[in-house]
């Protein structure tokens, strides 16, 4: 199943030349950056002081800091580059549930109909259902970030931690929300409790998107178009090998059914 990943992500390359998916990719993110970049504007100084104060006054680490111009220079420097990493994951997780709740249903429907139109709509899940959800994600997701928080400052955490995080979130909220109309409630458990480590990586390699400048604008949305392709293609085979038939795409309002077969298209 490893290699649906590839093929995943291929195909959400290919929907990127859809007019009606294209735009779905780009809105959330440029109103996550105008929010976060008024929001980092006026508060750069008080955070950046704020954590300084922090380590000043914890013990031996703050005497180090106080006593050495040299240590007072490095961690100044760590605070502000750990304060700049700490941008990225929130505008992410911005763009995350902008996505999730908006976004990536409208997605899903335009690129069902057009490449997953053999798949029965089963609603395993709902609307209601993925907003939950993600509310719920978010606030483990938030609850994870700041445990960590007194680590960032070892060198390399700052970066680990939050794609880590953000890997988790993207497969419990885009997990979710690719399955909700096509997999019944069983399709529905089955496949994210038997998937989780693909999914896992998937959701932790499209995270490292929001990290590459101008990819980055697209980098939320397209891994939950990530997460719709493979979801979707893993469903259509998991029913071909139960044995259960496919809608026939050229037919139209019964829904004439077809014996179930695998499609690999890339």
């Amino acid at each position: 199943m490893m290699q649906g990943i590839p093929v995943a992500l291929g195909r959400s390359i290919r929907s990127l030349a859809r007019l009606d998916v294209f735009g779905h990719l780009i809105w959330p993110s440029i109103v996550s950056v105008l929010l976060w970049v008024v929001i980092a504007w006026f508060s750069w100084t008080v955070m950046v002081e704020a954590v300084m104060g922090y380590i000043q006054g914890a013990g031996w680490v703050g005497d180090w800091v106080s006593s050495s111009m040299w240590a007072a220079g490095i961690v100044l420097f760590m605070v502000k580059l750990s304060v700049t990493l700490a941008f990225v994951p929130l505008f992410y997780i911005t763009s995350t549930v902008l996505v999730a709740t908006v976004a990536l249903p409208m997605m899903l429907d335009c690129v069902a109909r057009r490449d997953y139109a053999d798949l029965e709509q089963r609603r395993g899940g709902s609307n209601m259902g993925s907003i939950g959800n993600t509310i719920v994600a978010l606030l483990w997701f938030m609850l994870v970030m700041l445990m960590s928080l007194p680590l960032w400052l070892i060198p390399g955490v700052a970066l680990v931690a939050p794609v880590l995080a953000t890997g988790w979130l993207n497969q419990r909220v885009f997990g979710y929300d690719a399955l909700m109309h096509h997999a019944d409630s069983d399709e529905f458990v089955r496949l994210r409790q038997t998937l989780r480590p693909q999914m896992l990586l998937l959701g932790g390699g499209t995270s490292l998107l929001a990290y590459v400048p101008l990819v980055n604008i697209i980098a939320p949305a397209l891994s939950g178009l990530a997460f719709v392709h493979f979801l979707l293609e893993a469903l259509r085979r998991e029913r071909h090998e139960r044995g259960v038939s496919l809608l026939d795409p050229a037919s139209s309002g019964a829904g004439k059914q077809i014996a179930a077969a695998p499609q690999n298209k890339p």
